[in-house]
């Protein structure tokens, strides 16, 4: 969609559309920068609430995917004025004010129109130190790639619509994707991860093929380490149970996929489209260790080692 829109030249833009970064960083001296991101989705959950804190976490993400620590958020929202009570709004906007207020970031206002299906999301702005940022464009062969959510939501909650999802399962799916990724600015500021992106929309692989086309590199995952959800999520992906954007991703990570000995369940557990899914962290070797003790401190909902980046001539990975 960018490709006829001119890029912008402004030298205090620091990180802009070309790498396909998670946010926008804008320098405003040496020491500080601007993070600046958008997201919003329609309802993936049936309680208002959870809607409005996975929107509020999914948002804040993309800040601390660049290492940085959101100040101020707008929220967006959209609602068919005649389906939609007012109470049901108020239920989503407080959910998203909660969490955002969990994060310290200050809603300083909004924007509502009418839509013929709901829509809620933020507008955020954070801070980031230039020297401590991280982008897609900075991984470099031997780091260490470590995931912080286990993948599956999509799966999830495409059952949830389909009402095959359990109850236990669905509200671990909810937890997950209500919390926040607050170990970006955490790791950044303490020098231990080089690169990093928030896997949601394009799937595990498809953020890991953004950093290898931005890094200029390769990479290597092993899928019997990535994990999932639960178990439950392979038996709804044997039955069908797969939305749309994944199946798109996997078509796509196919055109720079080496799939080895991976199995279809492997393979779309990979590539499914995540909602408020974890960090992907890229971590030099001899870091690896004061790196996984910090996230263990954090209590991150996991921190696995699932590849490595690798020397390549090609944006390529090779699933082990």
């Amino acid at each position: 969609m960018l490709r006829r829109v001119p890029e912008t030249t402004d030298p205090h833009l620091l990180v802009g559309t070309a790498t396909g970064d998670d946010a926008g960083v804008y320098r405003l001296d040496r020491d500080r920068a601007l993070v600046q991101t958008v997201d919003f989705f329609t309802p993936i959950v049936d309680d208002p609430t959870s809607y409005g804190r996975i929107a509020a976490a999914n948002a804040l993400s993309d800040v601390y995917a660049m290492g940085g620590r959101p100040l101020t958020a707008l929220s967006l929202v959209g609602f068919p004025t005649d389906a939609v009570p007012l109470s049901v709004v108020n239920q989503i906007l407080r959910g998203g004010a909660a969490k955002m207020k969990e994060a310290k970031c200050a809603v300083v206002g909004g924007h509502t129109i009418r839509n013929p299906e709901p829509i809620c999301g933020f507008a955020v702005t954070g801070i980031v130190s230039p020297r401590h940022m991280l982008t897609n464009a900075n991984a470099r062969p031997g780091d260490l790639l470590v995931l912080t959510k286990p993948l599956g939501t999509g799966i999830v909650t495409t059952a949830l619509k389909r009402g095959i999802a359990a109850r236990p399962l669905e509200r671990k799916a909810i937890a997950l994707m209500a919390r926040l990724n607050s170990a970006g600015p955490e790791v950044a500021e303490r020098g231990l991860a080089r690169a990093a992106v928030d896997v949601t929309g394009f799937g595990l692989l498809g953020h890991l093929g953004a950093i290898c086309r931005a890094s200029g590199v390769g990479a290597e995952v092993d899928a019997d380490q990535v994990p999932a959800i639960s178990a439950d999520v392979f038996d709804l992906i044997a039955a069908g149970c797969i939305p749309g954007g994944s199946r798109d991703n996997l078509a796509d990570a196919n055109q720079f996929t080496d799939w080895g000995a991976a199995t279809p369940l492997q393979q779309t557990l990979l590539t499914d489209a995540q909602t408020s899914g974890g960090l992907l962290l890229c971590i030099p070797p001899k870091r690896l260790s004061a790196a996984l003790k910090r996230l263990a401190s954090l209590r991150t909902s996991c921190a696995v080692v699932i590849g490595s980046i690798v020397r390549s001539r090609r944006p390529h990975i090779r699933v082990r």
